[in-house]
């Protein structure tokens, strides 16, 4: 796997990184390990002000590292700039919330003993780190783990290393030892060997099903616990009764957000049939309005994607569903332009027969569904094999609620897109994964719930 920056407005590369060695790896581990060993035994004190110095050099240092983004996945910088602020917010809200999370448990045994439960580090915790949000799939495991007395070791994507580099160069500068985050500049395959070193303690993964579950089935031989956050095709309901105006603004957002590239994007858009046409339209003129261009130039509304491979599949997957009888209502093809761009396409008249129909378009793509009623709306959203986020539109939001709680996902947000929050936890079922990030959920996935019982009573 080769480690480059490839600039996808212009498809030239930029700069090329050189992997590991097997030697290397066993250095870096070594590292990490006698770190941790220290690391574990830091007050919170000094775990606060690591975070707090490394959201204070985001936010003072913000142009520099969203335009890295924007250079490495072709991020609108706008876009780039607001993942640069999340994940300052991410670092902060760890750092003044995590104490408390991580405080002992009381319980009250029926014996009338005492007892109660600890919250202790475990180790190294290995992540495995996608392209999409160079910095803040990050600091989900970073914050988090670093907070709780782990160390992290992170394996990012091969094509933004200088987000990845970035990084590991932050937490040096705001005050983590070396080996308390590691970058690893690695092979996939390599990954199964660092999996069964004794000192990985947990496995953390974001990306696609398929990596999932190679490192899923590499952590259960090891015994070692794992998180997975991945793939997601999330349905965007719009009820009858819907504010339209409202869900086409925000269904835009939803679907565009990032080119299309997130996980929790609404790629399945399933609306009432008394309302569909409205909605049809409204969509359809935002989506002619777009504008492709540089993602430096703060009037492009349409950005490449991350790379002209991701491009090349978007296209030929969208050309697979034309194809088999789904219509293209606008876009439908690459435009006639250099770089990583695919047209803002709406395809409908989707069937289930269709090879598409239970794909992930992970790009500029809406996949637009009509049904009869709520419950035809329900049983549509749940037929898929993923189950991460969810949105419904209704103005009246009891029934909204009701729908909501009849969705087979980790998230439904009501009247807006899926998104994310640092006090929000973050997670799906299904094919989706298993596990949370962010809020108290995530600190509490790599630590030990150890309990302590008193016998005292002679």
């Amino acid at each position: 796997m080769a480690y480059k920056t490839v600039n996808p407005f212009t498809n030239k590369e930029v700069k090329s990184f050189t992997s590991l060695t097997e030697q290397e790896v066993t250095a870096k581990i070594d590292q990490a390990d006698a770190c941790y060993k220290e690391w574990r035994k830091t007050d919170f004190a000094t775990r606060r002000a690591v975070m707090k110095k490394a959201a204070t050099i985001m936010r003072e240092n913000k142009a520099k590292f969203a335009s890295l983004v924007t250079l490495e996945m072709g991020k609108l910088i706008s876009d780039a700039e607001g993942e640069v602020d999340l994940t300052a917010d991410i670092f902060d809200y760890y750092a003044d919330n995590a104490e408390e999370f991580l405080a002992p448990e009381i319980l009250k045994p029926k014996d009338g003993r005492k007892a109660y439960v600890e919250h202790d580090s475990i180790g190294i915790i290995l992540c495995v780190e996608p392209w999409n949000f160079p910095y803040y799939q990050l600091v989900r495991v970073a914050a988090t783990n670093l907070m709780a007395g782990n160390v992290v070791m992170v394996k990012h994507a091969s094509i933004v290393p200088q987000c990845a580099e970035a990084f590991e160069q932050l937490m040096l500068d705001a005050g983590a030892p070396k080996g308390a985050y590691t970058n690893l500049f690695v092979d996939s395959k390599h990954i199964a060997a660092i999996i069964h070193d004794r000192r990985i303690r947990g496995v953390a993964v974001t990306g696609s099903e398929k990596a999932g579950a190679s490192v899923a089935g590499e952590a259960g031989k090891a015994l070692k616990k794992s998180t997975m956050e991945l793939g997601g095709s999330d349905a965007f309901i719009v009820l009858e009764d819907a504010d339209l105006d409202k869900a086409c603004k925000w269904g835009i957002w939803g679907r565009m957000n990032n080119t299309g590239q997130c996980c929790v994007a609404a790629k399945r858009f399933i609306v009432v049939e008394s309302v569909a046409d409205k909605l049809l339209k409204q969509l359809t003129e935002c989506l002619s309005n777009l504008k492709a261009g540089d993602p430096m130039d703060r009037s492009t509304t349409l950005g490449p994607l991350s790379s002209e491979e991701a491009a090349k599949e978007i296209a030929e997957l969208t050309a697979t569903a034309i194809k088999h009888g789904a219509k293209a209502v606008v876009g439908g093809k690459r435009p006639d332009m250099p770089g990583a761009f695919m047209e803002a396409t709406i395809l409908t008249n989707i069937t289930k027969e269709n090879p598409v129909f239970y794909r992930e378009f992970f790009g500029p793509v809406i996949m637009f569904f009509t049904v009869p009623d709520e419950k035809a709306a329900i049983a549509l959203a749940n037929d898929s094999e993923f189950g991460l986020g969810g949105t419904v539109f209704s103005n009246n939001i009891e029934r909204a609620q009701k729908v909501a709680s009849q969705i087979d996902t980790g998230m439904v947000f009501i009247n807006r897109p899926t998104w994310t929050s640092p006090d929000l936890p973050f997670g799906g079922v299904k094919h989706s994964g298993y596990g949370r990030e962010l809020s108290k959920e995530g600190i509490m996935e790599f630590v030990n719930r150890k309990l302590i019982y008193i016998e005292n009573k002679g």
